[in-house]
């Protein structure tokens, strides 16, 4: 099982405590060995396949879609607005949704509301992360729940993401808002479970720009 690279160093230093104390007690052992395993199981980090159709764009997270809204999203106008909440229980790293350059990362240090309480997308503690893609520039927002602990970001300005490419994660209970830019069509209703990296969630309406996702971009 493939580990996240943010929770390698909290399970190492587990897995040592566990060796040591074996010289200890058994019990002890025991104990820290079962909590390193359940660490370990939550920074898991699946292999995802995106879909073929290049013209699709992918959930950038496990869960429960909660809203499918035209929203006004600053920098970005109007767009079509896909929260989605993720419970402890799912796998808790990031994808990019679609291929493009990062344009910029934003952190806002806000409360930790519930992950599908109200407003949360504007109050509760989030990272901001702009994408420019062939069908125009895309919103991810990672916003951090009641338990979680920290919103981590593998990526800056200027680098390239692949679609289905992990980008970062949220530690614990949060939600990921994605906002599609306008010619991308949503395919997810409210109440649907989501895959990073493999659900579809949006499509492309323009079959040229479909075509050009094949090609190499400059952004």
């Amino acid at each position: 099982m493939r580990i996240a690279s943010e929770g390698r160093k909290g399970i190492g230093i587990l897995a040592l405590l566990a060796m040591a104390s074996w010289f200890v007690s058994l019990p002890i052992c025991v104990a820290i060995a079962v909590f390193a395993l359940l660490v370990a199981w939550f920074y898991r980090d699946p292999d995802r396949n995106p879909p073929s159709d290049p013209a699709l764009w992918v959930s950038p997270a496990d869960g429960k879609v909660v809203e499918v809204e035209r929203e006004f999203c600053q920098g970005l106008g109007e767009a079509t607005k896909v929260g989605i909440f993720m419970s402890i229980f799912d796998v808790h790293v990031n994808r990019a949704p679609f291929s493009g350059r990062v344009i910029s990362t934003r952190y806002v240090p806000g409360k930790k509301w519930f992950a599908f309480a109200p407003k949360v997308s504007e109050e509760n503690e989030r990272l901001y992360l702009l994408i420019d893609t062939p069908s125009g520039v895309a919103q991810l927002v990672q916003i951090a729940g009641i338990l979680a602990r920290r919103i981590a970001c593998r990526v800056k300005e200027g680098d390239r993401l692949e679609r289905g490419e992990p980008f970062g994660m949220i530690k614990l209970g949060s939600k990921v808002d994605v906002y599609l830019p306008e010619g991308v069509r949503p395919l997810v209703g409210v109440g649907a479970k989501v895959m990073a990296g493999e659900t579809p969630i949006g499509v492309m309406d323009n079959e040229q720009k479909a075509q050009e996702t094949t090609q190499v971009h400059n952004f």
